[in-house]
């Protein structure tokens, strides 16, 4: 059964794509983005933990 790893990051509005990109490339993926406490978005990612 494979094992997750998740992660919470705030996204700021002129730069989203290169954020959720460079996460991206470090083999996360975008599960949802919700809006955060203070107002401004948050994503929230996973992936797979290695040997699982």
């Amino acid at each position: 059964m494979p094992r997750w790893e998740y992660l919470t990051t705030p996204l700021m509005i002129h730069n989203t794509a290169a954020i959720l990109n460079n996460w991206g490339s470090e083999g996360w993926e975008l599960v949802q983005v919700v809006t955060g406490p203070e107002g401004g978005l948050v994503a929230y990612l996973k992936r797979q933990v290695a040997g699982s």
